[in-house]
C-alpha cells in the first residue's frame, strides 16, 4: 500500500514522501543524490526489490521532485531527513537508511543530529563537498549519456539549486563520533565522487563498520545498473546483521 504526504521541517520548508506499507516493523529510508528524486526509476526499484522484508519510504530533499525550496549542497538538508526519520520513528522499531552520492553524505550528517537511526549504507559519499573530484573524461556513454538522456533514467531527475556558500559539515569528521553502523559501498569507476572518499571515511569512522568496493562500478544508483544482484545481496546481509 503506497501512502504519499508531507512534512514539514523545523525550518518550516514542506517535504514530500511515498511510504511502502507492507506490515513491517522495520523500514527502510532511501535518500537520493543531487539529481535525483523519489520518481527516479532505479530507486523506485531498489524501494520495491527490499519491500517485501521492509516497508519503505522515499522522499524528496528541498529543491527536489515535489518539495519546495532551493537546494543547499548538503548545508540544510539533514533537516528533512530527520523530520523523515522522527516520521518513521513513530511506526516503526527499527530504521535503515540508504544514502546514495549527496544523499549518502547527508545521511552521514543526520547520523549526528539524531539517535533514531539504527544502521546506514552509504553509497558513493564524498567525505565533503568541496573535495569532490569529477572525472568528465570517464563518463560511461551507455549509462551515464544514454540512459540519462534518452532512456528511462531522465525520469525523476532535476534540480533547484540554492546558495553553495551556507557552511557545511564534513562527513569525515562526523563519523568519528557516530555510533551507528555504517556500511560503505563504492563503485571504482565512480567518476563523480571517486573511491578513495569512502576508504577515507571507512578508515575514520569508530562505529560498526564494513567496505566494498564494487569492481568497474559506476555512481551511486548507477550500480544498480550495472551491478543489481550483488548490490541488493550486500544491502540485505547488511541489514539483516544491523536491523535484528
Amino acid at each position: 500500500m503506497k501512502l504519499s504526504g508531507y512534512l514539514v521541517t523545523s525550518d518550516h520548508h514542506k517535504i514530500h514522501y511515498d511510504q511502502f506499507k507492507s506490515g513491517h516493523q522495520k523500514v527502510i529510508i532511501i535518500a537520493h543524490g543531487f539529481f535525483n528524486s523519489k520518481q527516479a526509476v532505479l530507486l523506485k526499484q531498489l524501494g520495491e526489490s527490499l519491500n517485501n522484508e521492509y516497508d519503505v519510504i522515499l522522499f524528496d530533499f528541498r529543491g527536489h521532485g515535489q518539495s519546495k525550496g532551493l537546494f543547499c549542497w548538503t548545508a540544510k538538508e539533514y533537516l528533512d531527513l530527520v523530520s523523515i526519520v522522527e516520521f518513521a520513528a513513530k511506526s516503526y522499531e527499527k530504521i535503515g537508511l540508504i544514502g546514495l552520492s549527496l544523499g549518502a553524505a547527508t545521511s552521514l550528517i543526520a547520523a549526528s543530529k539524531t539517535s533514531l537511526i539504527n544502521s546506514i549504507i552509504s553509497i558513493s559519499a564524498p567525505v565533503q563537498v568541496s573535495k569532490i573530484d569529477y572525472r568528465f573524461w570517464c563518463l560511461d556513454i551507455k549509462n551515464d549519456i544514454f540512459y540519462n538522456l534518452f532512456g528511462e533514467g531522465r525520469r525523476g531527475k532535476g534540480v533547484r539549486p540554492g546558495p553553495f556558500w551556507f557552511k557545511k559539515e564534513k562527513p569525515l569528521e562526523l563519523v568519528r563520533k557516530t555510533k551507528v553502523p555504517i556500511f560503505y559501498i563504492h563503485g571504482d569507476s565512480d567518476w563523480v565522487i571517486r573511491y578513495w572518499h569512502s576508504h577515507d571515511l571507512y578508515k575514520n569512522t569508530t562505529a560498526l563498520k564494513k567496505l566494498s568496493i564494487i569492481k568497474n562500478g559506476p555512481h551511486a544508483e548507477h550500480l544498480f545498473l550495472k551491478h543489481k544482484d550483488e548490490m541488493l545481496r550486500l544491502i540485505r546481509e547488511w541489514f539483516h546483521d544491523t536491523l535484528k
